[in-house]
């Protein structure tokens, strides 16, 4: 784990003891702090007992304390614990905070900061792999893969990848990041928000926190994002706050198979600039660009089935999700190719960001509560057949699909009305393809999730 001298000696609170919960307070346990946890499960609590105090931040005396550490889950515009932390005069810190507060004794490093409304998994995949490929040492954290203060220290060189949710931000006050990406700004969580504007003015805080010097991209096609690219670029030098170029790449994207879209299009020209800015020459980008297998569950290319893709795409839970998913599969000589799995728990009650790319659509099946509503909405646009489940749109789509087909699953919905999640929901519709399109495992008819890199 990370561990540091800064924390040695002080008084922390760790509020919540979930996967990163728990490494921060193993983190500051090492390093001599002392610490005091809550959780509302006695689970965790036990399993700390007589190693750090146990008591709850909202009854506790919190005067003396140098942190609270929460995590990005609690709501901080309607949690108590904000308004307590206030009057006790006690910062709201996350563990992100922690590791740059640990970073001047760590071995010398850089962090590369990725946030977004959409497509900042993927740009953080993507640049981790794009490292590791050319023998960068690398580590993927933040709000993705394993708590960054539960794994060793990357030795000297190495280049810590952070994708950096809004809330993530929010908790965070001095990460510097060597490089640093704004993707996009689309409104999102803005139940946790006064407005859009406090929204975006919290996403264009990752680069308030960067040095003049530092380097930033920017995707630039929306205004807010170009805004935060406009007051950056006024405070430093030329060249160290720029918008990404995307369609220099655009003759390259038919070689990147884990990468279709005009959104992964963008995606590829911000890690490109992000890898290149340390250190890694264009040969090495093209060859991370070729070799990414893309994210379970996001655009995932599941394999084959007599000469038919099949693209799992559930982590799509509203129209705007798949909407780039519709856009990145065009006509073949004049003819629709997709056949789109859309339906679950709708967020909304139309499908105006899909609407632009009804042309690149088939046929549609609608599965779910909103199947109904979503099967009235396309109608009038192109074949619909209403399946209500998931195992009988598969069969339906699979019957349907030609050589050349896409089956594409992209709900534009949650998944709860009749899965635990988007992934039980995406590897539910793997296990139905695999069987029901060439009667065999996942692994035996080529739908692992790895096996179309």
């Amino acid at each position: 784990m990370i561990t540091a001298k800064v924390f040695s000696g002080k008084n922390y609170c760790v509020l919540g003891l979930a996967r990163s919960g728990m490494a921060t307070v193993e983190t500051l346990l090492a390093s001599g702090a002392r610490v005091t946890a809550w959780d509302r499960r006695e689970e965790p609590r036990e399993a700390l007992a007589g190693r750090c105090e146990i008591g709850d931040p909202l009854e506790i005396d919190l005067t003396g304390f140098d942190g609270i550490v929460v995590s990005p889950g609690v709501p901080l515009n309607t949690h108590p614990i904000a308004e307590r932390a206030r009057a006790a005069g006690v910062p709201i810190i996350g563990d992100i905070e922690l590791f740059a507060l640990a970073r001047a004794e760590l071995p010398a490093h850089s962090v590369v900061g990725i946030t977004g409304t959409n497509g900042k998994s993927t740009t953080t995949a993507l640049v981790h792999h794009m490292l590791a490929e050319a023998g960068v040492p690398t580590r993927m954290g933040g709000n993705i893969g394993l708590p960054v203060l539960s794994r060793d220290p990357l030795p000297e060189g190495g280049v810590y990848v952070f994708e950096l949710s809004s809330y993530q931000i929010d908790l965070t006050r001095s990460l510097a990041c060597e490089a640093a990406a704004l993707i996009n700004i689309t409104p999102d969580h803005l139940d946790r928000y006064d407005d859009f504007a406090a929204y975006a003015f919290a996403k264009g805080r990752l680069f308030t926190m960067q040095g003049a010097g530092q380097f930033a991209v920017f995707g630039c096609a929306d205004a807010p994002t170009s805004a935060i690219q406009q007051a950056e670029a006024a405070r430093r030098p030329d060249g160290r706050a720029v918008c990404v170029d995307a369609w220099a790449w655009e003759p390259l994207q038919k070689d990147w198979p884990s990468l279709q879209g005009p959104h992964n299009l963008q995606n590829a020209a911000i890690a490109a600039a992000l890898t290149q800015q340390l250190g890694l020459t264009r040969e090495q980008v093209l060859v991370g660009l070729a070799s990414f297998a893309g994210l379970p569950h996001r655009m995932e290319r599941m394999g084959s089935a007599n000469g038919v893709l099949f693209v799992n795409d559930s982590k799509a839970t509203n129209p705007a999700s798949t909407a780039p998913a519709l856009a990145a599969y065009p006509p073949v000589e004049g003819k629709p190719r997709l056949h789109w799995i859309c339906g679950g728990l709708a967020k909304e009650d139309n499908l105006d960001d899909c609407a632009p790319h009804f042309g690149n659509v088939a046929a549609a099946y609608t599965i779910g509560e909103a199947g109904p509503m979503f099967a009235d909405l396309l109608e009038p646009h192109m074949h619909v057949e209403r399946c209500e489940l998931l195992a009988e749109a598969v069969s339906r789509s699979i019957a349907a699909a030609k050589e050349g087909d896409v089956i594409l699953f992209s709900p534009a919905c949650a998944s709860f009305d009749q899965f635990r999640d988007y992934e039980a929901r995406g590897d539910t519709f793997r296990e139905l393809a695999a069987n029901i399109g060439c009667d065999a495992t996942p692994a035996e008819c080529g739908f692992d999730s790895r096996s179309a890199a």
